[in-house]
């Protein structure tokens, strides 16, 4: 190695050295002696291994080592117990300065992984757990690979922090596998909430050769290895760039401009390097890489996905605020008081996570049983995807049932309402469960907007009331916003946290106010944007004036998907709290009464007699002035909501219009956008925070 990377080192004082651990093993079936290096940080699989320049030297004079030797059959590569590798260490990135030394990180990791490739005998990865980033890049430089069934998460997450695969990523696997594979691995999964595949996912797409099953893999792997070796096993391999690869680059280009619209460069430089793959040599494919990686580390995009990372990966597991775990009472079963679609995603999710008896009531026989039945339905689904044995299925079946009596609510320890959204049916509801629950059963709410406080008022415990707000899929939306009400007190805040975590949703504590955080932030942006079309802008106009953001829809689909009654009737409640900052459209009004879903019609273009309803309007705004309008609002809702307590921090309005909104990971949450693009006078965050240090 004639460059350890020991300048580079300065950028990362704290790294955990990924160290390449070197043991000879004699293979079975005398297929000779092979040098296997095991990478280990010294840590469980809690702190999975990473590399930064130190740990990049270490993997280096391993194989400088066993270069030197000439007694090795192979040499070998794996990780410590549940964890292959998952790339490199991302806490000095956010602090090079300069483009020579993004340009020299690039360079150092092809020049270590490569040599796996390029090794005088062949070399196999033995992936045993979380291959991500450029563990899984370590794999692909190797000659064979193997994969456990049990992994988890393989993975090149690179583009959905603003990245793209920079030690090999997009050069090998497109020739590997193709490029509509590589492209879903690499830009479609990112793109997708950060999907990973599992180790069979990753044997059936071929990223890797063989698959054994966990509890012997590695003994299964070196006997494989040791076929190969000898010849009594064949690994065939498609060449991939003798094939026409536009079409497929194409479509691919064409869905990124829909998700995107431009808003963020990663994923159209990843693309551009799969296509360089057919035609390039090595060394012009990873140069061509390096230089991807260093503007792109010289970017705002990576600054701002480091810091939604940090906030869904670490604030989200420390939410603020939250009170001590000890104080939270057990819960052994949950009543959820309605039946309706939203009761009876909420009874699966409990009873799949807490593993408790859950019973929903209702006062229609038939739409309990409606009730019960999707619940039972979607174990079915459940069944059927093979995500469930059938003694889960029959078993979680058992866990839901269904009354026409809160009566069944009498050894609840949490019961939660998704009962009609008006505070006086509500009020009824927990009037009439606290006459049968105990005095320490929590009593959970489901609003969206309406004030907790009040719900809680003239019952004998209001100090039990908490809201528990999910968002609409249940199973799919990880935020959960609990509200803390006047009287809530430390034990039921306790529980509900306690609880949240156990469904496996990432919890932000926040303030009995109107909307709470996602929904009166979206009803502001929202309204601005009804607003422009209600004074005379064109109502395709308006819908797109945002589309440069790569928002995942455009205001008027999302009035199409939560509903124009649901957002009229949100839009009332906060004008009764807010009447300056937030109308009643008349138009929508209408829409509403109209019985209109939206503003689309099935097929996705304008409904002419939708948008008629819409008129009246005679200053008309351009596409800036709309989205210039939509964010200053953004702004001012923030900095009130922030004035008011209503979260304690700005990290949380970002976590939850991340998580509840799905506010673009690249952009860095909506605080550092708004500081970045000059919007928000004064900053939100300090300067340099998911951005490029000045």
């Amino acid at each position: 190695m004639t460059d350890n990377g020991s300048n580079l080192e300065e950028l990362f004082p704290d790294e955990v050295v990924t160290k390449a651990i070197v043991h000879d093993v004699e293979l079975p079936y005398g297929a000779g002696l092979m040098a296997l290096i095991t990478l280990d940080n010294g840590f469980d699989h809690t702190k999975p291994s990473t590399f930064g320049p130190a740990g990049l030297a270490s993997l280096g004079e391993a194989l400088d080592a066993v270069a030197a030797r000439n007694d090795l059959a192979a040499v070998g590569v794996v990780g410590k117990p549940f964890i292959f590798a998952v790339g490199a260490d991302l806490k000095g990135l956010p602090v090079i300065t300069g483009r020579e030394q993004a340009l020299r990180i690039g360079e150092l990791g092809h020049r270590v992984f490569r040599r796996l490739g390029e090794l005088d005998v062949p070399s196999f990865a033995f992936v045993n757990g979380a291959a991500m980033g450029g563990g899984l890049e370590i794999a692909l430089h190797c000659t064979y690979r193997t994969v456990s069934s049990g992994v988890t998460a393989v993975a090149l997450p690179e583009c959905f922090l603003g990245l793209v695969p920079g030690w090999g990523g997009t050069q090998l696997l497109a020739r590997l596998v193709g490029p509509a594979a590589a492209i879903r691995l690499i830009i479609e999964n990112p793109l997708s909430q950060n999907r990973m595949i599992k180790g069979r996912e990753a044997f059936e797409a071929g990223v890797a050769d063989a698959m054994f099953e966990p509890a012997d893999f590695l003994e299964e792997s070196l006997r494989w290895a040791a076929r190969v070796l000898r010849g009594e096993v064949t690994v065939s391999r498609t060449d991939h760039t003798a094939g026409d690869w536009s079409k497929t680059l194409a479509d691919a280009r064409f869905l990124v401009d829909m998700k995107l619209r431009g808003s963020s460069p990663a994923p159209y430089r990843a693309l551009d390097l799969i296509e360089l793959a057919r035609t390039a040599s090595r060394d012009e494919g990873f140069a061509a890489e390096d230089r991807a990686l260093a503007d792109l580390l010289m970017g705002d995009e990576l600054r701002a996905g480091l810091y939604s990372f940090d906030l869904v990966q670490r604030r989200a597991k420390r939410p603020a605020g939250a009170p001590d775990r000890e104080l939270a009472r057990k819960v052994t079963k949950v009543g959820v008081v309605g039946a309706g679609l939203m009761a009876s995603q909420m009874a699966l999710l409990f009873a799949r996570r807490l593993e408790v008896p859950v019973v929903l009531t209702d006062l229609d026989q038939d739409r309990l049983e409606r009730g019960v039945g999707h619940v039972h339905a979607e174990i079915d689904k459940l069944l059927g995807k093979g995500r469930l044995s059938a003694d889960q299925a029959n078993r979680l079946k058992g866990l839901v049932t269904g009354s026409l009596t809160k009566d069944a609510f009498t050894d609840a320890d949490f019961v939660i309402e998704a009962v009609f959204e008006d505070l006086g049916v509500k009020r009824k509801v927990f009037a009439e469960v606290e006459e049968v629950v105990s005095a320490e059963c929590v009593l959970a709410t489901n609003t969206s907007s309406l004030s907790v406080t009040e719900m809680a008022a003239g019952l004998r415990h209001p100090e039990r009331v908490v809201g528990f707000h999910f968002f609409n899929p249940v199973a799919m939306m990880p935020l959960l916003e609990i509200v803390r009400a006047a009287e809530t007190d430390d034990a039921t805040l306790a529980t509900a946290f306690t609880v949240g975590r156990t469904l496996k949703k990432s919890s932000v504590l926040v303030k009995d106010a109107p909307a709470f955080v996602v929904n009166r932030l979206l009803t502001r942006f929202m309204g601005e944007v009804i607003a422009a079309v209600d004074e005379g802008t064109p109502l395709e106009v308006a819908d797109h004036a945002l589309d440069g953001l790569g928002l995942p829809m455009t205001p008027f689909t999302l009035l199409q998907l939560v509903g124009p009654a649901v957002a009229l009737h949100v839009a009332e409640t906060l004008h009764a709290a807010f009447p300056s900052r937030y109308g009643v459209s008349e138009n929508l009004a209408r829409l509403v009464a109209e019985g209109r879903p939206g503003v689309y019609a099935p097929d996705l273009s304008l409904d002419p007699q939708a948008t008629a309803l819409f008129s009246g309007g005679s200053s008309p705004s351009t596409a800036q002035e709309v989205r210039l309008r939509a964010l200053r609002a953004l702004a001012e809702e923030i900095r009130l909501m922030l004035d008011e307590g209503v979260v304690a921090a700005a990290q949380d309005i970002d976590l939850c219009m991340i998580l509840g909104a799905g506010w673009p990971f690249h952009l860095g949450g909506v605080t550092p956008y708004l500081d970045r693009t000059g919007v928000a006078e004064p900053r939100f965050l300090p300067p340099g925070v998911a951005s490029v240090p000045a």
